[in-house]
This record gives C-alpha cells, sequence and structure tokens, in this order.
C-alpha cells in the first residue's frame, strides 16, 4: 500500500509541475501579445506628430556603399506636404498608387494582376500601394520573406487606421528611396535637377516618379528610353487625380 501512496504523490507532482509550466508559458505569451500590440500601435501614433529620422532600408544602402569602397552618403532633407509640389503628389498616385485615396492600404486588383502577370512568367512586379511601401520603409526592412510580408500588412491597417492619407502621402515622399544615396522628394529634386521639391514641373515630378521600381539603376537626369516613357504616360494621366 505504501508503495502505491508514493506512485500516486509522484504522478501529482508532474501533474502539477506541467500545469505550473503551462500556466508560466500563457502568462509570458500574453505578455508578449500584449507587449507587442502596445509598442507598435504607440510607435505609429508618435509618428503621426514625429518625422521618422532613418529607416532601415537607408542604413543597409549606406553601409553596402561603405563596404564597396564608396562614401558614405545618405542624402535626405524633409519637406513639409503643404511645401511640395502638387505636380510631385499627383505624379506619384498616378504612377505608384491609382487608387490610394479609395483603398483602406490594399488594392486588391493590383495584387491579382502582379499574381497573374509573375504565374505567367513575366517580369516580376509587385502589388504593393503607397501605404504598404510605407509600412515597409518606416517599419521593416526590404528582404522578402512571409514574416516580413505578414508584418507588412500588420502595419499597413495601422498607418491606414491612425494616419490619414495625407501623412501617408507626407512619409511616403520623405522616406522612399530616389536614387543611389538619395531619400525622399526634396533631396531627389536637388541631385537631379538642382532646385526644390517645391517647385518640380509635371515632366520633372514624373521622371522622379518613374525610376522608382529601380532607382538603384534608372536616372532621372539621364532616363532611359523606357524610362522616359513611362514618365511621359504619368504626365498625360496627371491631372485625372486629385490628392489629399
Amino acid at each position: 500500500m505504501a508503495i502505491k501512496r508514493s506512485s500516486k504523490k509522484k504522478n501529482t507532482k508532474k501533474k502539477t509541475t506541467r500545469k505550473t509550466w503551462r500556466t508560466t508559458i500563457k502568462k509570458w505569451l500574453l505578455r508578449f501579445i500584449i507587449g507587442f500590440f502596445g509598442l507598435t500601435i504607440t510607435w505609429v501614433l508618435l509618428l503621426i506628430f514625429i518625422n521618422p529620422p532613418l529607416t532601415y532600408l537607408q542604413l543597409k544602402r549606406a553601409f553596402e556603399r561603405k563596404a564597396s569602397g564608396k562614401e558614405w552618403k545618405i542624402d535626405k532633407k524633409w519637406l513639409a506636404y503643404d511645401d511640395m509640389s502638387d505636380n510631385l503628389k499627383r505624379a506619384a498616385i498616378a504612377g505608384e498608387d491609382a487608387y490610394f485615396l479609395s483603398h483602406s492600404g490594399f488594392d486588391t486588383k493590383a495584387i491579382q494582376k502582379a499574381m497573374e502577370r509573375n504565374k505567367a512568367g513575366k517580369s516580376l512586379r509587385g502589388g504593393s500601394t503607397i501605404s504598404q511601401q510605407v509600412a515597409k520603409n518606416v517599419f521593416l526592412w526590404p528582404q522578402r520573406s512571409w514574416l516580413r510580408k505578414g508584418l507588412e500588412a500588420y502595419f499597413t491597417v495601422l498607418i491606414e487606421a491612425f494616419w490619414s492619407k495625407k501623412r501617408i502621402l507626407e512619409v511616403y515622399l520623405n522616406v522612399i528611396e530616389m536614387g543611389q544615396g538619395v531619400y525622399g522628394a526634396e533631396a531627389a529634386a536637388q541631385y537631379y535637377f538642382h532646385k526644390s521639391a517645391k517647385s518640380l514641373t509635371k515632366k520633372e515630378a514624373a521622371l522622379i516618379i518613374a525610376i522608382l521600381p529601380s532607382p538603384q539603376k534608372w536616372d532621372a537626369k539621364r532616363p532611359s528610353a523606357y524610362v522616359n516613357r513611362r514618365a511621359n504616360s504619368i504626365v498625360r494621366y496627371i491631372n485625372y487625380y486629385s490628392i489629399p
């Protein structure tokens, strides 16, 4: 009988230990979830009022330049939304996200077209909206992965919920890569056309937006035939688009 009692005690202890571990894991998991949502939402709310000082991509590109023997370069200058040329705002919407003002962060038609194009074996083309690009550039890293795409969708929902369309477009036009070591509209306008982004013409604005799919290779000042055609297409439709 004594042996049986001892065995029961051991089983009871094992069960108690398992329950304790499960309870501890649940507590830490709950803390992590609350902490994650609290931190990310606070981060997004702060950037309504504070301009992003640096992005992961800007630092990554600068280190890549240094590693290849080039000078360290992060050329950027913040320009308030109301000071930007309306030509540039319209060009960005015309060239990058035609339904920017009407969608809630995701353009399902563009995503579907991109998937069909990629499945057909044609040149890869993304379906990212301006909101998604802001989420990726400001909060995340550029390398593709399911984790990053999931977080990108999450941050896209947050900025669409808490930021205005005006703020999203302002941040986009100030942080996006627009050349080798060049970030944002003001730095790009000075670099390519030696003028402020306040006074860009339709064609100049269109040329800057036209190089965004590959700003490391393409040049707005010396555009290839393809870039020039793309810019002309943006100019043709630029007045059709409203701005926030």
